[in-house]
């Protein structure tokens, strides 16, 4: 299993809000967009109209720590080893999960969380995933807490079993076995009948102490009908490294992450039945939904010319969701990648800046020594904006360590760790937002800033203001999934062009 202090913590509370009923479409369509959210027909290999009966499997589990990401990432890599296309996909609002996955898949991981895109999109956009660049053998999901863990008081919204219904797919339901008996069998009945909307179509055991409780695990699970596809024994551990917010990103540990995921496929491969889970997977209906459409979502091109939009990346910022950047390149822009922590300067050309979240904590020193373009980017006169890592980057300082000076606040680390959904509206005109737009996001963060939010704050949720909007700098903790609202990207591509 994979392991790591900290790894399990949850996105959704418990201080998470309580929605409406239904899910508005997340922030003021714009004019020029389409109305039904950038859907398109596709075909059976994924690109243009009809069903696609892609092979599709949620691994999930009844609790957190049970040993999801290491069925998924290894059941990835070990697929992917034996010549299929594979499709990363990843329940909730998580960054570094994915990461994994797209190192055991070969493309990009990519996230399916009703509550930040809606659940009208979750199907179109599992299929565009899948279907891009090239059309998946498989899709395999990971989901996120307990199969029916979902946004604070919303009866199971944005749970790993809302996706599973959702994309129609059965589920492989991975159960830490440590301590238990025949009462394995009994959680796995009961978590299939909690929804009956939710296929349990086998179960991998996890930590399986000897061939004894192996046989006895098996046996009862026989008696309720429910498969065994795979055991794990007890002593075989896979580490990765962590960290405070959880699992260090692959970004920061390319070796390392190499060998973790070599090691999960060995593992998957010697105790999990593939073909069992194949044959699974396969009975899984067709996929009617089209395909989501990042040009037709943002409404085509914003404009002539195709101004660059510098995107923060490298090691200290590795939390971006992978349509922020198709969206940004549908909507008109030429998306350039850069380093903060090894880039003196911003891409050539650069008319707006995009700094995700990250841990710039951990890279404080090396980024204040990167002084030219700290200072570069405090003068910047083009449309910023910045999540989390982004808005500590542009404070003055960070635990004491000079950052950009673009923002004046100071950033410092505590104990208290800040987490949950948030249902948010802008307050203050940006690049981003009309005020007044809805944006439903997520908050996950153990820093604090001083002052919490500024004259012109970007959002109010919960009766508070929060973040920052500073000339053309729009910048708070909040993590938004661009996809739930792309008239924020084409915003910022116009806010470029002029």
């Amino acid at each position: 299993m994979v392991t790591g202090p900290g790894r399990r913590t949850d996105p959704r509370g418990p201080d998470g809000p309580t929605a409406p009923a239904g899910h508005p479409v997340g922030g003021a369509p714009s004019t020029d967009a389409d109305p039904t959210g950038g859907a398109r027909d596709s075909d059976a290999t994924g690109d243009h109209g009809g069903a696609w009966a892609l092979p599709r499997v949620v691994v999930a589990a009844p609790a957190s720590g049970h040993g999801k990401t290491t069925v998924a990432t290894g059941l990835l890599a070990a697929l992917r080893r034996r010549g299929l296309v594979v499709s990363p996909h990843k329940v909730g609002p998580d960054y570094i999960d994915p990461g994994y996955h797209a190192l055991a898949a070969g493309r990009p991981g990519r996230n399916l969380d009703p509550w930040l895109v809606g659940e009208e999109r979750i199907a179109p956009l599992l299929r565009h995933g899948a279907g891009t660049p090239t059309p998946a053998d498989i899709a395999v999901v990971e989901g996120v807490m307990g199969l029916h863990d979902g946004a604070v008081g919303r009866r199971g919204y944005a749970s790993t079993a809302h996706v599973a219904r959702l994309v129609d797919a059965p589920v492989l339901l991975v159960l830490d076995t440590t301590a238990q008996g025949r009462s394995a069998a009994a959680l796995a009945l009961g978590m299939a009948a909690f929804d009956p909307g939710v296929r349990i179509g086998g179960v991998i055991l996890n930590r399986v102490g000897s061939p004894r409780h192996e046989s006895l695990l098996r046996d009862a699970l026989a008696e309720v009908g429910v498969p065994v596809l795979g055991a794990v024994a007890r002593a075989v551990e896979v580490a990765a490294p962590a960290r405070h917010l959880g699992l260090v990103p692959v970004a920061e540990r390319a070796p390392e992450s190499l060998a973790i995921v070599a090691a999960l496929a060995d593992l998957v491969a010697a105790t999990v039945d593939l073909d069992a889970v194949l044959d699974l997977a396969r009975t899984a209906g067709p996929l009617h939904a089209p395909a989501w459409d990042p040009a037709a979502a943002v409404g085509g091109p914003a404009g002539a010319g195709r101004p660059v939009v510098a995107v923060a990346g490298g090691p200290a910022f590795t939390f971006s969701y992978a349509e922020t950047a198709e969206l940004l390149a549908a909507a008109g822009a030429t998306v350039a990648p850069f380093d903060p922590l090894r880039d003196p300067a911003l891409p050539a050309g650069t008319r707006a800046v995009v700094v995700g979240g990250g841990f710039p904590e951990a890279y404080a020193p090396q980024l204040a020594d990167n002084a030219t373009l700290r200072a570069e980017l405090a003068d910047f006169d083009g449309p910023v904006v910045a999540e989390c890592a982004g808005l500590l980057y542009l404070g003055r300082h960070l635990d004491g360590v000079p950052m950009c000076g673009r923002l004046d606040l100071a950033a410092r680390m505590t104990d208290r760790l800040t987490l949950g959904y948030r249902d948010a509206v802008a307050v203050t005109g940006s690049p981003l937002h009309r005020p007044g737009d809805p944006v439903r996001g997520h908050e996950f963060h153990r820093t604090v800033t001083d002052p919490g939010h500024g004259d012109r704050p970007a959002w109010r949720w919960d009766g508070a203001e929060h973040g920052f909007v500073a000339g053309r700098v729009h910048a708070s903790y909040l993590h938004t999934h661009w996809a739930g609202h792309p008239h924020a990207a084409r915003r910022l591509v116009e806010a470029a062009a002029r």
